[in-house]
């Protein structure tokens, strides 16, 4: 029988290196590290030249984050980050994955490398096949490649068994037309990079607010009075936001951080936009930074509103904005009286924070009325995950602080277009007047019953009843939570199918049979017969712009995601009135469609030709909230932790490397915290440490605990660390083993990715 791949990393040790916690972040270390990506990866004079039209009007939008560019002048020197820059070299490199390659490594061969090893192989040239039972992918025709995937599809008992999975990372023209081709195929299962990130913030934005992105604008960090920032890493994950933090502390304003971690990102910021300040002090950012425990974010808020609540009392009308929340607001009674029955002290032993820390970010939020609260992973990826973020909108509702200058919700989004990609359609809960816009449109009847999110794809696939695969982009196996589990269910397909730009471990966790589609990536020109075309992206404040690339394609062999979702169709679609091919021939002829079927993209063709691109309709930022489910911004009640861990249990949270995007891993070290040449590695509090018997740098097993059921990760070295008492972290992908497939946020079926119950065991190999 034919061995099968290992899903998860395999254990390997590169060298740990440890070194002294910079003092600041960004400032010439960053500038050297991201010259050092480009000329490694690119060569310097081609690097230099692409990052010059990097995140420019006139140039192609960064793959990495979708942390917004300026609306008016960018800067010439460097409108991009350090991450940006290895996001550029990684897709511009000089390496390539050919034919040839595949023939000479084997299936099982790729297994044993890390991720980083395989996202460093290079650029995928030609489109792939892996034959049912055989340890190679070979060469194929585009032509042979749509065929196979339309015999697949068209063999189906039912369209609900297939699965089409979408990364941020597609243009929203390519993903308008990937939803209109699933839609038009028969089926809502939809699942995408969204669902396992800001899902949370979503659904508790829609219930309270009426819309699920942020309201504010970037321009809005210059007005703040307070900015606070919780369960977010913006030094490593997105780096340019610490010039918008700097603007705040320039105009004033003050900065509350609040993380398990102390991130160096968020203490002080070199501006690496002006050459005078890089050997300088840089700027200190946090006036207050709160090191709040593991999933404590609701217990916080909630003692904090308890503070506010006793200031109100005492002197009505100096804290609350009550013509805001008789204006705009339902639900404050309810909330108020459930609010006066907590327990003040229980809260406060939750956060792991002292009462002077909490009344001291109290008397913040109470001295100051314009305020933003921005967010990440770290509250979303909880059980309680659409708990926190009402929460954060509670606070924002008593102050006022919803649709006004300097104010606002600010949930931070990942992948440069994942934001986009919600907004074309990609969803599996799509709303009624969307698919009736494209019924009407297009001549078509689309599927009205809801689809299926990641975690129920997953389960799909391994009850076996879905059977086919298709990921636009990412890397499903590495993002997902339960590696063991998710791989069975990939197994089980008859079909999984890859449309990427590089080798990943997804290629490697397949169906029965498996194909591998390259496609253009952001830096590279598009033509189509119609002529060059470019692609649009919306960033997290909701900002639609032109990108397109300036580099020859590295290969005849690629298409663009475009043209590939539209050969696709053509292959399995027989009776449709949609001309696909025409389509992908003139992009303006999709973003036509989109203004059509959209409501917000009105001279959708003429708008984002023009420098910087345009807003989208907002309702929070517009002080509209007639669009939710009661017609005003809504207070809610919500819960805090109930998690209770045994005396030698442990908490755990996954959390990225600084050389590390999403799945994405440039390099091996963790610069902002002093880890250098190592992945696997647990951080633990020093006590917790000593209780356990354990000592610095030794070997341990990780073990997860859910319902009964138990996981394992072996060999991570134990790193004492400034975290909070029975808290730990790891780096993904080597901990998402670890996340159970049914532990997942209420509302949103968010994993749990940073509330793992773990027990830590000594390894027999001792010490490294």
């Amino acid at each position: 029988m034919k061995k099968k791949t290992i899903a998860q990393p395999p254990v390997q040790f590169t060298g740990i290196k440890e070194t002294v916690l910079p003092k600041s972040a960004v400032g010439t270390k960053a500038i050297i590290s991201a010259m050092t990506h480009i000329v490694e990866e690119v060569g310097f004079f081609k690097g230099m030249k692409l990052l010059g039209k990097l995140n420019q009007k006139d140039g192609f939008d960064c793959p990495g984050c979708a942390w917004p560019d300026p609306d008016e002048k960018r800067h010439f020197l460097a409108e991009y980050c350090e991450n940006g820059a290895k996001a550029v070299a990684e897709e511009a490199t000089k390496c390539r994955v050919s034919p040839l390659f595949f023939a000479t490594h084997s299936i099982a061969e790729l297994g044993a490398l890390s991720d980083y090893e395989l996202g460093k192989k290079g650029r995928i040239t030609h489109p792939m096949y892996l034959p049912e039972g055989a340890s190679h992918y070979t060469g194929i025709s585009w032509e042979d490649a749509f065929s196979i995937i339309a015999k697949k599809l068209n063999k189906l008992a039912s369209p609900n068994e297939a699965i089409f999975y979408t990364s941020g990372r597609t243009s929203n023209e390519a993903a308008y037309l990937y939803q209109l081709f699933v839609r038009s195929y028969g089926t809502n299962n939809l699942p995408d990079c969204s669902n396992m990130c800001h899902e949370s913030s979503g659904t508790a934005l829609s219930e309270t607010l009426g819309i699920g992105k942020g309201s504010v604008t970037l321009d809005d960090f210059e007005y703040a009075d307070l900015v606070i920032v919780m369960g977010q890493n913006p030094g490593t994950n997105h780096p340019r936001m610490l010039t918008a933090l700097h603007k705040t502390k320039e105009k004033g304003g003050k900065i509350i951080s609040i993380n398990p971690l102390p991130e160096v990102g968020l203490k002080n910021y070199i501006d690496p936009q002006s050459p005078l300040k890089w050997l300088g002090k840089g700027i200190d950012l946090s006036d207050l930074f709160l090191q709040v425990r593991i999933n404590g974010d609701v217990a916080l808020l909630k003692a904090i509103l308890i503070i506010l609540n006793q200031k109100e009392k005492k002197n009505p009308g100096t804290i609350f904005d009550h013509a805001f929340i008789k204006e705009h607001t339902l639900g404050f009674e309810a909330f108020i009286a459930d609010l006066e029955q907590q327990n003040f002290d229980e809260l406060v032993l939750q956060t792991g924070l002292t009462t002077e820390e909490i009344f001291e970010a109290a008397e913040m939020i109470a001295a100051n009325k314009k305020i933003i609260i921005c967010w990440a992973m770290g509250l979303t990826q909880h059980k309680n995950g659409v708990d926190n973020i009402r929460e954060v909108v509670n606070l924002l509702l008593l102050k006022g602080s919803i649709g006004k200058e300097g104010a606002g919700t600010c949930p931070v989004r990942g992948h440069s277009n994942v934001q986009g990609d919600r907004t074309m359609g990609i969803w599996e809960k799509p709303g009624k007047a969307f698919l009736d816009a494209l019924d009407k449109h297009f001549g078509i009847q689309t599927p009205r019953e809801y689809g299926h999110d990641v975690v129920d794809s997953i389960e799909a696939m391994h009850q076996k009843k879905a059977r086919f695969f298709l990921g636009m982009g990412g890397n499903f196996i590495s993002a997902t939570p339960d590696t063991e589990y998710t791989a069975e269910a990939l197994r089980n397909c008859d079909l999984t199918v890859h449309i990427s730009t590089k080798l990943n471990r997804s290629h490697l966790i397949h169906g029965k049979e498996a194909l591998i589609l390259p496609c253009l990536g952001r830096t590279e020109k598009d033509y189509q017969s119609s002529g060059t075309q470019f692609v649009t992206v919306e960033n997290s404040m909701g900002v639609v712009s032109k990108s397109e690339g300036s580099l020859a394609p590295l290969s005849p062999y690629l298409k663009s995601e475009t043209a590939i979702v539209a050969g696709i169709a053509k292959a399995t679609l027989q009776n449709t009135p949609i001309n696909w091919e025409k389509l992908a021939s003139n992009y303006d002829l999709i973003r036509d469609a989109i203004e059509a079927t959209i409501p917000g993209f009105e001279n959708f063709n003429e708008r984002v030709r023009q420098g910087g691109g345009f807003y989208l309709p907002n309702s929070a930022r517009a002080h509209d909230f007639s669009v939710s489910h009661t017609g005003k911004a809504n207070f809610t009640l919500n819960q805090p932790s109930d998690i209770q861990l045994k005396k030698d249990q442990l908490l755990m949270m996954t959390i990225r490397t600084h050389d590390q995007y999403n799945t994405t891993i440039y390099g091996l070290d963790d610069r902002y915290r002093g880890i250098l040449n190592e992945r696997r590695v647990i951080l633990m509090n020093e006590l917790d440490i000593q209780e356990l018997g354990l000592q610095k740098n030794d070997l341990v097993d990780l073990v997860s605990h859910f319902e009964g059921e138990t996981r394992t990760a072996e060999q991570f070295i134990v790193i004492p660390y400034n975290i909070p008492p029975k808290c730990t972290a790891t780096y993904f992908p080597e901990t998402n083993v670890l996340v159970p497939i049914q532990s997942k946020a209420r509302l949103s079926n968010t994993p749990t990715s940073k509330a793992v119950i773990i027990t830590v065991h000594k390894n027999k190999n001792g010490t490294m």
